[in-house]
């Protein structure tokens, strides 16, 4: 009895875990959550902005950003994070997070843009 009774606590116990597992990766989620975790290929705010930072640094070494486009596009971010941490200190509503958001995208778009102009200057 003993020897029937272990496996199948055993796989209860398993079951237990996997289910509720299962459950919150099908429950849907809202784009906001792109600041707590990350989840479906959305990055969370820290990395994002490390993402940038070093897409800038990249373009700038190998000859793709002139030192003004680096200048200018590291600007661009720091004022990103101040206005973040601006946000931040009331805690980040909807609002705000889709704004952080959509302006993180329209940096990201920025940077790839000068990135790719083909202009060479290194000044």
């Amino acid at each position: 009895m003993k020897k029937a009774l272990i496996p199948a606590i055993a796989l209860a116990a398993a079951a237990a875990v996997s289910i509720p597992t299962a459950a919150s990766a099908s429950a849907p989620q809202h784009r906001g959550d792109r600041y707590e975790r990350d989840h479906r290929g959305w990055q969370p705010i820290a990395q994002r902005k490390y993402n940038l930072d070093r897409r800038i640094d990249v373009g700038l070494r190998n000859g793709q950003l002139s030192r003004r486009e680096a200048v200018r596009l590291r600007s661009e971010l720091d004022q990103l994070v101040r206005l973040e941490y601006r946000f931040q200190r009331g805690g980040l509503d909807w609002r705000e997070r889709q704004e952080l958001d959509r302006r993180y995208d329209r940096l990201s778009a920025m940077i790839r843009y000068e990135r790719r102009d083909r202009d060479n200057r290194r000044w």
